[in-house]
């Protein structure tokens, strides 16, 4: 079990971020039969150009720094917020220094792929930092990077929805609801799938919480250069993978609203402006503004601005079509 030791400091502190370098990580080790499998309408999709990169860059270098414990923390730099991108998490993978980036290469490629001679000639190389940056980018953009802004959204909704969990019923119902195994026992957050890691203090630096949509359980960061952080599981995995028995069926609500606005009403758990619905349900924005007035003259969601968004959530009534849906 891990146990992270939790102030009132350490909550006040506490903070959300978002980090595509890191989801590329996981994307890349469950193509390569590491990590989680993908759903085998992505496989099928990214495995060609996948096995092609293999070939063409210096991608078998970046998975060999792989071990099954975890990877070197200068190819999955911590974020900063939010707002963090590809070119932040790029620029800050370029400028490792060579030493520490070879000081990590001693501890993490360990395995038999990072004997090959094509990944030891990258690794010893002076300019080895470049070229595994240079590979991780071609891998973003042909791999990950046409469907980030997707993928970025459901992570943006699934903060906004553990904010407004936070607000109404506290930091303990928040935490314990980013996955099955977590509890909030006497001042502690503790993960029970985790093999006996011992306790981690916080020490008044709060803790990072990071939603993605390629992790199935927890994972975590308990040492430097990261803060400790989680990262959990991301609401809306199972519609965007297909995972359909999770999903409530939206057959009756469809043939009531019609499907384009049965699937924004369904997308509505938590409260989203149009650009994220938008980008989550791959929809024109203008077509998603346009169902969304409907629903709402129907009494069917409201909406009210938060900062610089206008967020719509679902009324009563609209919980209740989508409730009877199921």
């Amino acid at each position: 079990m891990l146990r992270f030791e939790v102030s009132v400091d350490d909550l006040l502190r506490s903070r959300f971020a978002l980090s595509p370098a890191m989801d590329l990580c996981f994307l890349l080790g469950s193509l390569a039969g590491r990590d989680r499998p993908l759903p085998r309408a992505w496989a099928t999709r990214l495995l060609p150009a996948f096995e092609r990169l293999r070939h063409e860059s210096e991608l078998n270098a970046v998975l060999a720094l792989y071990t099954p414990q975890g990877g070197p923390d200068f190819v999955a730099p911590p974020p900063r917020g939010l707002n963090q991108t590809w070119a932040d998490d790029l620029a800050m993978i370029r400028a490792t220094p060579l030493e520490a980036a070879r000081h990590e290469f001693a501890t993490t490629a360990t395995g038999r792929s990072a004997r090959d001679p094509r990944v030891r000639a990258v690794l010893d190389a002076t300019d080895a930092v470049s070229r595994i940056a240079e590979a991780m980018n071609r891998a973003w953009h042909e791999l990950l990077a046409p469907d980030w802004p997707q993928l970025r959204a459901i992570c943006e909704r699934d903060v906004v929805h553990r904010v407004g969990v936070i607000g109404e019923h506290g930091w303990a119902t928040a935490v314990e609801s980013l996955h099955p195994s977590i509890t909030w026992q006497a001042g502690g957050i503790e993960i029970g799938h985790f093999p006996d890691v011992g306790t981690v203090r916080l020490a008044g630096d709060g803790l990072l919480l990071i939603p993605s949509v390629f992790v199935r359980n927890i994972a975590a960061h308990t040492e430097d250069p990261w803060p400790r952080t989680l990262i959990y599981p991301a609401r809306g995995t199972a519609a965007l993978w297909g995972e359909q028995e999770t999903v409530p069926r939206p057959d009756a609500l469809t043939a009531l609203v019609g499907r384009a606005r049965a699937r924004l009403l369904l997308a509505l758990d938590a409260p989203a402006s149009t650009s994220h619905l938008a980008r989550s349900l791959a929809m024109a924005p203008g077509a998603v503004g346009d169902h969304l007035a409907i629903l709402m003259r129907a009494g069917l969601l409201v909406r009210a601005r938060s900062g610089r968004s206008v967020l719509y959530r679902r009324t009563p009534l609209g919980e209740a079509l989508v409730a009877g849906s199921g």
